[in-house]
């Protein structure tokens, strides 16, 4: 493995033994291929990931779909077409009032916890990991670490909301504003309303209004007349939504009575802020077990949550096309008042964020943190993709339709599933009534349509064998017909023909 390739390395454990589900407690019902990856480049991730595979600390499983017994599928969220809904913005006010009062909301979460299966509802941890020593070879030297991210950029405020009504929209549209000429005077008790001010009106009718006067003036904008006006014209309200950013800078209040503050810090190689940091964060995520999932206060143990969720197979990459804090795996910490709250464990991907797990302080449980940190990583990942444009999804794990606590991903909107047999991505809108009807579902509705990278050749997939990197074809005649080809073409049928032909799989 000479040179400054990168690789990625895996052992293969097959899925035919059934374990404990999460979800509905089947004690032998959850089936996945699983493998253990030594490392692994971000490529292949997002390929992987693509084609329903995850990954737990380490360990990269696939749910068999139609055999486990609750199908879990990928979803992502089209990040730049993202508006939040009624819900969303509720749960920024609520954040908003907290800060800036002090007050915490009573009652618990809204029950939208982002949290990936983990340890409780993923699969056991491999009994059969290779002890050798593999590495890789790095693609670039890093020079330097990029532990923080920047923070999001403010986006300039609309001067007026389009849904703007009431007497203050009347006297501020330009065809209500009464001749300047005319003296108000207060109405008298009893009378009515004020006869200086405009008769109010519709809403619907003042959206009508001004939509038609942006339409006038654009298409006088694209006319041929070469008159220019004097003055500018006339301020009209804007039909366009508040972007979320908005949302959230203003869910953050200046002086207030707290202080909020979202923190990146590279996990995987650990970064100096990271390292600091390493203590508080397990123990925000201990009282987290203990309380959330009522594991006893010996389980949440330090390597544990070290293996779950700090140990990645991926590498930090830096490209020149990428984003400035580069790829790989992180931590996002909410301080408030210079205290961990809560973590977001996320990889960053070349077209996506990945939405690993989230834990946060039980005391803190009643402020929906776990909806509020996906509406933030939806907004990060919108700055990620100004750096890199072809970043613009946010991949939240796996949507289980069989589970209602888990439909909650489902609404943030334009969404997609992705088919568990021809991999192509559909939208969530398009799934839900098959879903209705069975567990499992196959969603493009093309008969005729397979997997199109499928590889063909399974002589022509990388293993690594005695530290010598060789396609699967020299490996079985070094081996004079190795009895592991069943094995490998299962493998490299799950993994698809690019991670085949780029990803080593280890044989002893």
């Amino acid at each position: 493995m000479a040179g400054n390739k990168s690789y990625t390395i895996v052992e293969y454990f097959g899925g035919d033994d059934g374990y404990r589900c999460g979800y509905c407690k089947n004690e032998k019902g959850n089936f996945s291929h699983g493998m253990w990856s030594h490392t692994m480049t971000v490529q292949d991730y997002q390929d992987l990931i693509d084609r329903g595979w995850r990954r737990s600390g380490k360990y990269v499983y696939k749910p068999i779909m139609n055999k486990t017994c609750c199908p879990q599928y990928t979803i992502r969220c089209h990040a730049l077409k993202f508006q939040p809904s009624k819900s969303h913005k509720k749960i920024l006010k609520k954040i908003s009032k907290f800060i800036s009062k002090g007050e915490l909301p009573k009652g618990q979460d809204d029950g939208e916890p982002m949290d990936s299966v983990c340890e409780e509802a993923g699969p056991r941890e491999p009994s059969k990991v290779c002890h050798s020593e593999v590495k890789c070879a790095a693609a670039t030297d890093i020079q330097k670490e990029l532990a923080e991210c920047p923070a999001i950029s403010e986006v300039q405020k609309e001067a007026e909301e389009a849904t703007s009504t009431g007497p203050e929209t009347s006297r501020k549209d330009p065809v209500s504003v009464p001749d300047r000429r005319t003296t108000a005077t207060a109405p008298k008790p009893g009378v009515g309303a004020d006869a200086s001010r405009p008769p109010c009106r519709k809403a619907k009718d003042l959206r009508k209004e001004r939509r038609h006067q942006k339409e006038q003036m654009r298409h006088d904008a694209d006319g041929v007349s070469s008159i220019v006006s004097p003055s500018p014209p006339t301020p009209t309200h804007s039909n366009q939504p508040k972007p979320l950013e908005d949302f959230i800078s203003e869910s953050l209040p200046d002086n207030s009575s707290h202080c909020l503050e979202v923190r990146l810090v590279r996990s995987n190689p650990p970064s100096p802020q990271f390292k600091a940091s390493f203590n508080a964060s397990y123990q925000v995520y201990k009282l987290y077990q203990m309380a959330i999932h009522k594991d006893p206060p010996d389980k949440p143990s330090e390597s544990q949550f070290r293996r779950f969720l700090c140990d990645s197979p991926l590498e930090a990459e830096y490209s020149p096309d990428g984003p400035e804090v580069g790829y790989g795996s992180f931590h996002q910490q909410y301080w408030l008042d210079g205290r961990i709250v809560a973590v977001g464990v996320i990889d960053i991907l070349p077209t996506c964020v990945s939405s690993v797990y989230l834990y946060y302080h039980p005391d803190f449980a009643s402020l929906s943190l776990g909806s509020y940190s996906a509406l933030r990583e939806i907004a990060f990942t919108r700055q990620l993709q100004k750096q890199s444009p072809k970043l613009s999804y946010y991949y939240l794990g796996f949507y289980i339709h069989s589970c209602p606590k888990m439909r909650y991903k489902g609404q943030y909107r334009p969404s997609d599933l992705l088919c568990p047999e021809t991999f192509v991505w559909v939208p969530i809108e398009r799934c839900i009534p098959q879903l209705e009807n069975a567990r499992y579902a196959r969603f493009n509705q093309d008969p005729d349509a397979g997997d199109a990278r499928v590889l063909k050749d399974v002589g022509r997939a990388l293993v690594l064998y005695r530290r010598t990197v060789m396609p699967y074809a020299a490996y079985s005649r070094k081996r004079k017909g190795s009895s592991d080809e069943t094995e490998v073409q299962q493998y490299a049928s799950l993994v698809g023909q690019n991670c085949a032909e780029r990803i080593l799989l280890y044989r002893a």
